[in-house]
């Protein structure tokens, strides 16, 4: 492997003068040099063709044992020094202090075809930020989160990349659902690929220390190196950064809420700057459309990161980003001007994205009132969000109410209960839908194909992560393999893995793993 190694983040922002591996805190530095731990067996079970071609690997260098040396931490490579990132962060709301990367060591940055990439290993052992933990990673969170990385990618969501899937032959203790019931399982290590990992909380440990001058170092930083567009001096130039951030983030919020995707855990620390989807932990799409649901245990209290409150925890996390910046910028009113911005904005692109969804090009007075009926009648019963959308594309203008709703049915869990109130409900919105259809330019085909390339057919869902774990945990990987390669097309056809265009089966609906998750990894 020849990578052209830029250390950039290393060679321009103040590292850590302590270089002992011990939990602490650590001012006035970015960074701490950290040596990964030396796996016992590290095993290759599955790679990202895709994101090592992004990064100028070849099919034979992944094969490689150099490859599997170098991504599980066995080897470094000649010319760089891994690094633990500094960070501090909100967390479930409350400001929680010095975090860091205490499970992540970053290898390196590199450059292929003018483009900078980090590559970061997650399960990589200890770092002066891993606090009371190990600082490694199981093969049950491991693959969870490189089956998402490139599933979101292919559905058109930005976030960070996985390049490979390692098996360090080490067993790893954790209590998966914080109970008291630890046990081993097996350890794993995967690398995750980005422009960068600063996320909001690079810029709030500082602030919260009246560190400014570091401050000052890494927003310049962030901006000469990933934002060259930006132009301006002295104050505008900040305001123009925290600007960009905030439009990358609501956009990627608004790709959430179109395929069903709930992070769960937003706190600070896993917001990054880039706007790309970050820290794949207690993750979980829709199954059932419920604007009130969360799949972290940790969270089901106050259901603070909900489906339904993503938009607005996105909002709350950049006041916190704006508190950060604001002594380079001292004054309140510019920033202000951008947060106030976001809800019309956000409005404005979840009623575009809404009407995508549902084929309605022409604008219509009517259009905000169908959608909003529409999202309180997929909650009258349970209503498959990913089926239901993707076949609604099947109604035509032609096509009666009751004919509308045969084509839907599936999306229903318990069909009994469409009778009655419920039924007449739909009937009155398809009424309305088909009405509205007609009112349309293009031909049900071209809606169709339309609707089809921003509605999924196939998302990981979460019983089907937690088969291909299950199979892992046998040394089966087919299932992972074979999931892998269905989301590389989520909007596509494929009628060879029709098998997994189905509702989420009855024995996954209060199956740990499947509907409950933790932040245990």
């Amino acid at each position: 492997m020849n990578f052209t190694i830029k250390n950039r983040f290393t060679s321009e922002l103040p590292a850590d003068i302590d270089e002992s591996n011990v939990s602490r805190q650590v001012h006035n530095a970015c960074f701490s040099y950290v040596t990964p731990r030396i796996p016992s067996n590290p095993k290759l079970i599955h790679a990202s063709t895709e994101t090592a071609e992004l990064i100028g690997l070849t099919g034979k260098e992944v094969q490689s044992e150099e490859f599997t040396a170098v991504f599980s931490g066995k080897k470094i490579l000649e010319g760089t020094n891994p690094f633990a990132m500094c960070y501090a962060g909100h967390q479930f709301g409350n400001w929680a202090g010095q975090l860091g990367d205490g499970r992540a060591i970053n290898l390196t940055e590199i450059e292929y075809q003018n483009q900078s990439y980090t590559l970061q290993l997650k399960g990589a052992g200890k770092t002066p930020y891993s606090r009371n933990a190990d600082g490694l990673a199981v093969l049950r969170s491991s693959i969870r989160e490189h089956l998402c990385s490139e599933a979101m990618h292919y559905l058109g969501i930005p976030t960070t990349r996985s390049l490979s899937l390692i098996l360090t032959g080490d067993e790893v203790l954790r209590d998966v659902m914080y109970n008291g019931n630890p046990a081993y399982e097996k350890g794993a290590v995967v690398c995750r690929v980005a422009p960068s990992f600063i996320r909001f909380g690079s810029f709030e440990i500082f602030a919260s220390r009246n560190d400014i001058k570091n401050l000052q170092l890494l927003t310049d930083f962030t901006i000469k190196q990933y934002y060259p567009e930006i132009a301006s001096e002295g104050k505008d130039k900040y305001l123009e950064f925290f600007k960009t951030v905030a439009d990358s983030t609501r956009k990627m919020i608004l790709d959430w809420q179109r395929v069903g995707f709930v992070h769960g855990v937003m706190n600070t620390d896993n917001m990054s700057i880039h706007g790309i989807t970050i820290d794949y932990g207690p993750y979980g799409w829709l199954e059932d459309f419920n604007t009130d649901w969360t799949p972290n245990t940790t969270d089901i209290q106050h259901k603070r990161y909900r489906y339904g409150n993503q938009p607005e925890i996105a909002l709350w996390n950049l006041y916190q980003l704006a508190n950060a910046l604001y002594p380079l910028i001292e004054e309140t009113s510019g920033l202000e001007e951008i947060l106030n911005s976001y809800a019309n904005l956000f409005e404005r692109g979840y009623s575009e994205m809404m009407r995508n969804k549902i084929g309605i090009e022409l604008h219509n007075i009517e259009d905000t009132a169908i959608i909003e009926q529409l999202t309180q009648n997929l909650q009258l019963s349970e209503t498959d969000m990913t089926l239901f959308f993707r076949n609604l594309s099947l109604v035509t203008k032609d096509d009666t109410p009751e004919k509308a709703m045969l084509k839907i049915h599936d999306a229903f869990y318990k069909p009994s209960e469409i009778k009655d109130r419920i039924l007449d409900t739909w009937v009155y919105w398809f009424t309305k839908y088909i009405n509205r259809l007609n009112k349309e330019m293009v031909s049900d085909d071209v809606r169709k194909t339309k609707m089809d390339a921003v509605n999924p057919k196939y998302v990981l869902r979460n019983y089907m992560a937690q088969l291909a774990i299950e199979a892992a945990e046998k040394e089966d990987y087919s299932l992972l393999n074979e999931i892998h390669v269905l989301l590389k097309k989520p909007y596509d056809h494929q009628p060879e893995f029709e098998k997994w265009f189905v509702k989420r089966p009855d024995w996954a609906r209060e199956k740990v793993g499947s509907s409950m998750l933790s932040c245990s990894s």
